[in-house]
């Protein structure tokens, strides 16, 4: 069954929710480094003076807050709901033992959790070269407690104020190196499609949407409430993007379902969703329009291509989907892109999936994260890959990508040394740079100036030195 997210984190049959010790894991060594990886998932946290020193005057008194305990533990005050900043949102460089629900200080996560210049030191750290970063768990993934406050012009003022902190500060330490993503206002469509446009005018190339707003008490997807959102997003070519979880509940079939089930059952949602956004019909009325599901897995993806042959073999006695509509596994391979932390048997059956269709995250700071160990992981799944598949990649990126942005011209991986590098006389780029129209440039240096998706790089055939990211020059020193 569905259950609300909120009560996920502060639920005590879930986790424990008393403080108790704060410590760190020692700081790790940076991993040796296979290949710069794009991030199309990862998590920020907002800092306690983000609304109140955006705001207007006269919203500042109700806008959403930080207050501190006698202990001076920060709570977030939204209307009248007391939101604490739990483990989850900062959990990488924290013992296991140490994921409660108990609430935390700034203080308690690593800095790279909330400073966007001190994340790039992470992300170096973990050989990530760029990152799209979606809010914390504090207000939803696509905004819903922004969106749902009872106070409308506050609301808006606030999805306002939260957009323009991503654009203007977080993503300004490095825009070569965030990807901008911003949210949606759910009330008005007609609204929202403006704010999409007039977003999409300073830089912003994504919007985390909401997976189910049906669940959140507005019009389903089958609807033509939201034909202005959809129009916008595809005029701009903003990328959709829906996380699990964004309509505010998860997969837990009993009310006391351990966390572990929660966590096991994500990619549940991710079925769900496809195959509902599928059957609204929506990617058949706007196929350029392009669908993320992050942090949703890959693995999961041929099992619902089978199920769609099957439902399309009974399509003349659907009510729903017309024979001559397009294959809905054709509207699922055309449309939706699927993004993995770690997924092994997905990439032995890519030849299913699409190469083209796959994107790698790593989730950081949340619990899921691979960081710091991503490297490793992605090399052990993906390094069986044969030369064709990453060639097909590669052209078919490099043809798409004609006239559109201004491509590299070193590419690099290597399938049996950590040490080997590739120099190509032909332009290769990241599926990633592709799907969100992020411009790739070369560094100073001279150096490979951008990452490159895995999948899609010509295999290493002459040696070299071990390429390095460069440091930011916006990094403190």
């Amino acid at each position: 069954m569905a259950t609300a997210i909120d009560r996920n984190f502060t639920d005590s049959t879930i986790r424990p929710t008393a403080r108790g010790k704060t410590s760190f894991l020692p700081e790790p060594e940076p991993a040796p480094l296979w290949c710069p990886i794009i991030s199309v998932d990862d998590h920020l946290l907002e800092p306690p003076d983000l609304f109140v020193s955006r705001l207007p005057q006269r919203l500042r008194e109700a806008a959403p807050h930080v207050k501190y305990d006698a202990e001076g533990v920060p709570f977030w005050l939204l209307a009248d709901e007391r939101l604490p900043i739990i483990p989850a949102n900062g959990a990488s460089g924290r013992p296991m033992d140490e994921w409660t629900l108990a609430p935390q200080k700034y203080e308690e996560f690593r800095a790279g959790v909330s400073d966007s210049r001190q994340r790039l030191l992470d992300m170096d750290l973990n050989g990530v070269w760029a990152s799209l970063c979606f809010p914390s768990l504090l207000f939803g993934f696509a905004g819903r407690k922004l969106s749902s406050l009872e106070d409308q012009d506050l609301g808006l003022a606030c999805i306002r104020a939260y957009n323009d902190w991503v654009i203007e500060e977080w993503c300004a330490a490095d825009r070569d190196r965030y990807i901008p993503c911003q949210l949606p206002w759910l009330n008005d469509p007609s609204l929202a499609a403006a704010e999409i446009r007039r977003n999409a005018n300073r830089g912003f190339t994504s919007i985390s949407f909401t997976e189910q707003p049906e669940l959140q008490g507005l019009p389903s997807l089958y609807s033509d409430y939201w034909e202005p959102v959809w129009n916008a997003l595809e005029e701009t070519d903003t990328v959709v993007n829906l996380h699990i979880g964004s309509s505010g509940y998860t997969t837990r079939p009993s009310s006391v379902s351990p966390a572990d089930v929660i966590v096991a059952l994500f990619p549940v949602v991710g079925v769900m969703t496809a195959v509902d956004w599928i059957y609204s019909k929506i990617p058949v009325r706007h196929p350029a329009l392009r669908i993320v599901l992050s942090e949703a897995g890959v693995s999961w993806v041929p099992t619902v291509i089978e199920r769609l042959y099957r439902a399309h073999r009974q399509v003349e006695a659907s009510s729903a989907w017309s024979t001559t509509d397009p294959h809905p596994v054709d509207v699922l391979r055309r449309s939706f892109r699927f993004t993995s932390i770690e997924d092994t048997s997905a990439f032995r059956q890519l030849d299913l999936i699409g190469v083209e269709n796959v994107m790698l995250e790593s989730d950081y700071p949340h619990n899921d994260s691979s960081w710091p160990a991503t490297q490793p992981l992605v090399r052990r799944q993906i390094e069986h890959l044969d030369e064709n598949q990453y060639e097909c990649c590669v052209t078919r990126t490099r043809r798409n990508c004609t006239g559109i942005l201004r491509l590299p011209r070193t590419g690099y991986r290597d399938r049996n040394s950590a040490s080997s590098v590739a120099r190509n006389d032909r332009s290769c780029l990241a599926h990633v740079l592709l799907v969100y129209k992020r411009e790739s440039r070369f560094s100073k240096s001279g150096r490979c100036p951008t990452a490159y998706q895995l999948i899609g790089h010509r295999a290493a055939k002459d040696g070299g030195s071990r390429p390095r990211l460069r440091p930011s020059e916006h990094t403190p020193r």
